[in-house]
């Protein structure tokens, strides 16, 4: 033993040939010579002492290196972000479905988080959607939400007091507590000045596709739930007495220099 000095070797490490002969003395050299025990795979080995059992090692190493290779490339496939076509054609989609669907420049949080898909063969948007309930300042993040899906359906597991999960309906009480006909669900109208900004109120007895028809939509929804009877300062276009209630794409100004770089497509 290259340890102790006292007993026979009975183990030898893959790592550095050291020779031990109990678990005490392979703890012992590790500590000491700071070796893992991991056989390194990429040692060098003559001509002379390569043996059949090297061979079946490079071997076994190259399929290794071969296997993470093709999962990498299979997950930037997958989760990688989107090209510049996906993006026109997710945009022309949108168009289809009178949705005005804009895209931020690369390097943008929500260019980067947003996940919003188009299957083809269902002919069907996947939303990448954002809940924010204003009362309990707490936001929720849904992936994959189906364009028919009615927003009293996706508001479900977060306000109904039977379905909701405990936690969350906990944080949400106040809204859980209240008679879903108190729900106001706004969205803000993009393209606005910023001293007069104002919310689309959205019918949550229809889909979600029906409720994005006509509006301009930046990266992905975001839903700001309220309710009714507490005050807030979210203006909804219409109710405010010193406008009349208009079509939001006539209510739409011209962005600052900032917001339209916010919003150019990349």
């Amino acid at each position: 033993c290259e340890t102790c000095s006292e007993e026979e070797a009975k183990y030898r490490c893959p790592r550095c040939m050291t020779y031990s002969c109990s678990l005490l003395c392979v703890k012992k050299h590790k500590l000491a010579r700071s070796c893992n025990g991991v056989r390194d795979k990429t040692a060098f080995v003559s001509v002379n002492e390569f043996t059949d059992l090297n061979l079946l090692s490079d071997y076994r190493f190259l399929e290794d290196v071969g296997r993470t290779a093709d999962a990498a490339a299979r997950h930037l496939a997958v989760h990688g972000p989107p090209t510049k076509k996906l993006l026109y054609c997710l945009r022309n989609k949108a168009r289809k479905c009178n949705i005005d669907l804009r895209t931020l420049p690369v390097g943008f949080t929500k260019r980067r988080e947003n996940s919003t898909t188009f299957n083809g063969m269902e002919k069907k948007f996947y939303w990448h959607l954002k809940l924010v309930f204003l009362h309990c300042h707490a936001e929720y993040t849904l992936k994959g939400v189906p364009d028919d899906k009615t927003l009293a359906d996706i508001l479900k597991p977060y306000i109904d007091p039977v379905e909701s999960d405990p936690v969350i309906c906990q944080r949400l009480k106040i809204y859980t507590v209240s008679s879903l006909s108190d729900v106001q669900i706004l969205m803000k109208i993009e393209n606005r000045k910023r001293n007069s900004i104002r919310y689309n109120e959205l019918d949550a007895s229809r889909s979600l596709l029906d409720n994005l028809k006509g509006k301009v939509i930046i990266e992905y929804p975001t839903l700001y739930v309220v309710l009714k009877t507490l005050k807030n300062d979210m203006v909804v276009l219409g109710q405010d007495a010193s406008e009349p209630a208009e079509n939001s794409d006539s209510e739409s100004s011209s962005l600052s220099s900032m917001e339209e770089g916010e919003i150019r497509d990349s």
